[in-house]
């Protein structure tokens, strides 16, 4: 049912009913998609843990049409060790014949067979608009079947209706209502490897590439590579290119290379065209450098791989927590709701219609074929269409005739400001990301970029020189920080030598980039303006921290490199562990944030993760222990517990380790390990990148409004649900539990539930319900459970 809470409209699902009779099919339809094994998981695990009974519908749409053993009930067990795959273990299929009303009447008849009338179909719009048409024809394929003496009458009065739920399944982030589909983030994974990988080569030899990158009529994949590769130029469906973009492409890469540049990327979509409507492939554009450059390049088709291998840290939890959703929206539906679709809006999971998300999504091919450019971008998103100007800008060298021009949300107010930018607190992998937006982005407004060295203690020391476009060329790619970092919080007697290097270098406004150190270091400066006047100055606070914990902001940069990191570890000692019979306790990052902690269970199914935010008793981890043995007297080999590094002063992991060792009685082995700083090293993740140019340029859009106003204000950058904005640092204790060094509200706290229903069987998990937003939120009330947005 529908109702209100404070945090806004839920749907709720009574704990008591008793739903053993009833039964719920899960298909994969279409182009398969990493994650989607996720999805099925989650779709059976939560399924059984609400007392209904699950079903798996092989190699999608086919196997309905089919029948028999395409059609069978699954167990937990069955849907152990597939998180980590790619594909999808239930298959899936072009079906023709279920097209036709013949297939789908067939169909219908092997799904009454199993007494199943509820589906969660994982698929494309394809997929998606072919299960409304079958949910629409239900009715009259049981009244026909019935006549034919194919069902029984009983069967008949029980499956009136057909209650369906659509999850997309895929890479091209193609369907119009959800910020992300499934698939999305592991193919730009695929993609972004790729490209570091090519640019060290083409450097090598000054050359050029064409890389082509899956996209029949969506962009978002080229487009969001090329900025998160640092691609020189970018064809996409949505923006078909004009008469003379020969010429155009080739005076942007030889200005790339007059900047300093060794190499020049080139991305294509694989349904990239010009404006007459003729394919755009990698020849045609090789062949057009040729006649125009004295360059051979070289063609890169990436094909298949950007489907293929294991989903992305991403790409496990999101489904799972779609599949979660499923489950519960379908048991909930009632013959008169309409067919949705669940997918990701502003942070939050939210339903949509699923035959106006289907014609959305076919209408941008309409509207491209009208001409109207803009509408089909728009259709997309704003964040599609923000990252179109800024991947301009980044890739622009700048011309000194086209500054003014280079940003239109550029102000002229304050073209000649000097702004620095400084690292403080932990290490971040997306920092270096962060600082080359900010200098590029910078200079296009006109501004004198500055970089300082070494932190607050190198500011004291005068380390700041002035950073040109290509001083910044190839950081994106790139972990650590070229600029550096440091955890300690200035001191009382430092504030002095940074007053004067803030007076000496003529800064008018700083960007620090860091994790909490670096807020309570300017919260700490914001309070001794009237000592040190040179502190009355513009700072805006970027968020960047492993631990995501950060006010004001639901993710930190560095935080899903981190989680992608800790979830390839966990992989690995899980593959080792199942060798023999035992548990692992593992430790993760965060200090008292348990965030990374969570998220990774979540990602790699660990049966057990221990939060700072959700302490144990001794009893507790008694039972827990207790729980443990029995799993493996069921035959369970394999066990894994995630411990947060501050879960405890006193249960430590090695504490942990001990009891269950203790209660094992040679049973099973035990072993624990600290996965340590590999969590902060390696290149950025595409997601943290993005979101690093993302909060770059709203924080640069955030300093250009303070320079017109006259405004000195520190202030940290964030984004919450659909919102990037900016508060001042004054309020940071409204936000923050300094003691805890975490915010008051973390919202992937919410998530905690489905942990504990995917992993453990017969946990007795507590089935609390994922609120989710409909299609158009009601006015003045936004929905609050955030999950992540690209």
């Amino acid at each position: 049912m529908l109702g209100e809470s404070a945090l806004g409209p839920t749907i709720t699902v009574s704990h008591r009913r008793d739903l053993s009779g009833v039964r719920i099919g899960v298909l994969t339809s279409g182009g398969d998609a990493q994650g989607m094994n996720a999805a099925v998981r989650a779709v059976v695990r939560t399924t059984l843990a609400h007392g209904a009974c699950p079903y798996a519908i092989r190699e999608g749409w086919s196997g309905a049409v089919t029948g028999g053993d395409a059609i069978r009930e699954v167990t937990w067990s069955d849907s152990s060790g597939i998180l980590a795959e790619g594909g999808t273990v239930i298959g899936t299929a072009r079906c023709p014949e279920f097209r036709v009303y013949e297939g789908r009447h067939a169909a219908a008849l092997h799904l009454l067979e199993h007494d199943i009338d509820r589906l969660v179909v994982i698929g494309g719009d394809g997929s998606l608009s072919g299960t409304d048409e079958f949910r629409g024809e239900w009715a009259r394929h049981v009244s026909e079947l019935l006549a034919e003496g194919a069902i029984s009458q009983e069967t008949a009065d029980r499956h009136p209706s057909l209650f369906v739920v659509g999850l997309v399944g895929s890479i091209d982030n193609d369907m119009v209502g959800t910020d992300m589909t499934i698939g999305a983030d592991t193919a730009l994974h695929r993609i972004v490897d790729a490209i570091d990988q090519i640019s060290s080569t083409a450097a090598s030899h000054q050359r050029t590439f064409i890389v082509e990158v899956m996209g029949r009529h969506c962009g978002y994949l080229p487009l969001m590579g090329a900025v998160a590769g640092g691609a020189d130029y970018v064809f996409t469906p949505e923006d078909p290119v004009g008469p003379g973009w020969e010429d155009d492409m080739c005076t942007k890469l030889r200005q790339g290379r007059d900047a300093g540049r060794r190499e020049s990327i080139i991305l294509v979509a694989e349904g990239a065209t010009d404006r007459d409507g003729e394919r755009l492939d990698t020849q045609r554009i090789a062949e057009a450098l040729r006649e125009r450059t004295d360059e051979d390049p070289r063609i890169t088709i990436l094909g298949h791989v950007q489907r293929g291998g294991s989903p992305s840290a991403y790409d496990r939890w999101m489904p799972t927590l779609l599949g979660y959703a499923a489950v519960q929206e379908i048991l909930s539906a009632t013959a008169e709701d309409e067919a949705c679709i669940l997918g990701v809006r502003n942070n939050r999971v939210t339903r949509i219609p699923l035959m106006r998300a289907v014609r959305e999504t076919r209408a941008v091919k309409d509207l491209i074929a009208a001409g109207d450019y803009e509408a089909a971008q728009a259709a997309r998103g704003a964040s599609f269409t923000t990252m179109v100007r800024i991947h301009d800008i980044l890739s622009s060298p700048p011309q000194a005739e086209a500054i003014d021009a280079a940003d239109p949300s550029a102000s002229s107010v304050g073209a000649d400001r000097r702004v620095a930018i400084l690292h403080a607190g932990g290490l971040a992998p997306g920092m270096n990301t962060a600082a080359r937006a900010a200098v590029r982005l910078g200079i296009a407004r006109g501004w004198t970029m500055l970089g300082v060295e070494g932190s607050w203690s190198g500011l004291g020391e005068n380390q700041v020189r002035e950073l040109s476009w290509s001083d910044v060329e190839g950081w994106a790619f790139h972990g650590g920080a070229e600029l550096g970092t440091r955890r300690p919080v200035p001191t009382v007697e430092q504030y002095y030598a940074i007053g004067r290097a803030i007076e000496r270098n003529e800064i008018d406004a700083l960007l620090v980039i860091g994790g909490l150190n670096a807020y309570l270091a300017v919260r700490d400066l914001v309070g001794e303006v009237d000592r040190y006047p040179a502190f009355r100055i513009p700072i805006i606070l970027v968020p960047a921290s492993i631990d995501n914990n950060l006010p004001g902001s639901e993710l930190s940069i560095g935080a899903d490199t981190a989680l992608n990191n800790a979830v390839w570890a966990l992989d690995r000692i899980k593959e080792s562990a199942a060798a023999s019979k035992r548990c692992f306790v593992a430790e993760v990052m965060g200090r008292k944030c348990g965030y990374l902690t969570l998220m990774s269970g979540i990602a790699c199914g660990a049966e057990y993760a221990y939060l700072n935010e959700l302490p144990e008793t001794l009893s507790q981890i008694d039972e827990d222990a207790a729980r443990l043995r029995a799993t493996f007297e069921g035959g369970r080999r394999l066990f894994l517990v995630l411990v947060n590094e501050e879960a405890s002063p006193y249960y430590d992991r090695e504490f942990l380790a001990t009891v269950f060792e203790a209660e094992s009685h040679g049973l099973y082995d035990v072993r624990n390990s600290a996965l340590g700083h590999l969590q902060q090293g390696g290149a950025p993740s595409p997601f943290d990148r993005l979101l690093a140019t993302r909060l770059v340029h709203a924080a640069l859009g955030q300093l250009s409004s303070q320079f017109e106003a006259g405004d000195t204000r520190a202030v940290y950058i964030g984004t919450v649900g659909s919102t990037t904005g900016a508060r001042p640092v004054e309020h940071m204790d409204e936000d923050l539990d300094a003691s805890n060094r975490r915010p008051y509200d973390q919202w992937w706290m919410d998530l905690h539930p489905v942990l504990e229903a995917v992993s453990m069987e017969n946990a007795d998990a507590d089935l609390a319900p994922v609120t989710i937003a409909p299609a158009h939120p009601v006015v003045g009330r936004e929905p609050v459970t955030p999950f992540r947005v690209h």
